[in-house]
């Protein structure tokens, strides 16, 4: 398989996970697991928290300016980890084993946005057909008759 297509196929599902999960972001239910976590502001964090998972994954989903949308993953994926998943405080065996598992899912996702922020969209994205729209042949210049 050409390495482009992987990456292509790797980018986008990696999107597609925080454009789903984005819309959770927004319900009762999820604000008011975070606040039992104890996120401060819940109700105004969380959503804010899906607008920026909707943002880095559509960035990546279009490969458009992706090194940025991968950030903006990042930055959405430490604190929701380590406040969401900290399995560490856990108060029975079943609670202990859930969020150890989300938690370690939620590690391979920041391997994946930080591979993305690295190495950027790869050769099938929008930035890439910019990028080379910005090196194609100059424009020609008009003679402007006064």
């Amino acid at each position: 398989m050409n390495m482009r297509y992987l990456a292509l196929a790797a980018r986008q599902l990696l999107a597609v996970t925080f454009i789903i999960a984005s819309a959770g972001h927004f319900t009762p239910d999820t604000i008011a697991s975070a606040a039992h976590h104890g996120v401060p502001l819940a109700s105004l964090l969380v959503p804010i928290s899906g607008l920026i998972a909707l943002a880095g994954g559509l960035s990546l989903l279009f490969g458009y300016q992706a090194k940025v949308g991968a950030g903006l993953l990042v930055v959405f994926l430490v604190p929701v980890t380590l406040m969401m998943h900290n399995f560490w405080s856990a108060a029975d065996a079943a609670t202990f084993q859930r969020e150890l598992m989300l938690f370690a899912r939620n590690l391979g996702l920041l391997a994946g946005a930080l591979q993305v922020g690295h190495s950027g969209a790869g050769a099938l994205s929008l930035d890439a057909l910019m990028a080379d729209s910005l090196v194609a042949e100059p424009v020609a210049e008009l003679d402007y008759v006064a």
